[in-house]
């Protein structure tokens, strides 16, 4: 494609990079990305996917913009308070570029909706902070064979995965879910908003490889992130042979067994 005056100046830092180039950044004004959650994760996320010239970025989050959110979504203003935050995060990536088309979903995901929703994209970027919603992308990205860069961050601790066919779904790491009580959320346990940062950050730099096709995926491993002891272990991640999803012998074939769910983002 030929870019504008304007582009070459804006993407020039890309467009340098032997591993990018024009036709890496082509590939980037030509993508489409979902994000899940315009919170803790999905901050620094959008921002990096906006700046980075991803053509075209959806964003699903039916919730407000809340007081208690400012420590670390940096998406998010104190003068927006009370605004839908699909809205209230357009405004920010139109700020920083407004060649993004940004499209919002002001939405709760359920098995009735997933689908349809993610059908456009072709990466998908999970930054929710619950198990349900986590199993739904999950199954809805592996039926419909889209590639997910998946983030979680609690407290001071942070993990990073990335699933696509044939390799390992986010199943294979986590069978089922725990019980309601055994994992807390952000809201009784606490994050540091800075690790947020960094694991929004590592995400949005997992998905622009993903478009780009370049370095090493991190499908079939996991970061995990201690800020603490500022520590990052990779580990590899084995598919399930008894994965009811994307084993031998699946058993999931649609999405009917999830009911309504939430994504409540961080």
């Amino acid at each position: 494609m030929d870019f504008t005056e304007d582009q070459i100046r804006r993407y020039a830092r890309h467009i340098i990079l032997p591993e990018v180039g024009g036709v890496g950044q082509a590939r980037l004004l030509d993508a489409k990305v979902l994000v899940v959650g315009a919170g803790g994760l999905g901050s620094p996320l959008l921002l990096y996917l906006a700046a980075a010239g991803v053509g075209t970025i959806g964003i699903v989050d039916d919730d407000v913009v809340d007081l208690t959110n400012l420590q670390r979504q940096v998406i998010h203003r104190s003068d927006r308070l009370g605004m839908a935050k699909t809205e209230s995060a357009q405004a920010a990536l139109a700020a920083v570029n407004p060649e993004v088309k940004v499209v919002q979903h002001r939405l709760r995901l359920d098995a009735a909706n997933a689908t349809a929703v993610i059908a456009d994209y072709r990466v998908v970027a999970d930054g929710s902070d619950n198990f349900a919603t986590r199993f739904l992308i999950n199954d809805a990205c592996r039926l419909a064979g889209k590639t997910l860069v998946s983030a979680a961050v609690l407290r001071f601790d942070g993990q990073l995965a990335t699933f696509k066919a044939p390799g390992p779904c986010y199943r294979c790491l986590y069978p089922a879910a725990p019980e309601a009580d055994a994992v807390p959320s952000c809201a009784q346990a606490g994050v540091l908003g800075a690790m947020a940062g960094v694991m929004g950050s590592l995400q949005a730099t997992e998905v622009l490889k993903e478009i780009l096709g370049i370095g090493d995926s991190l499908a079939g491993g996991l970061l995990i992130v201690d800020a603490l002891s500022t520590t990052f272990r990779k580990v590899r991640l084995r598919p399930d042979p008894a994965c009811p999803l994307c084993g031998p012998q699946a058993t999931i074939r649609d999405l009917s067994a999830h009911g309504s769910t939430t994504h409540a983002c961080g």
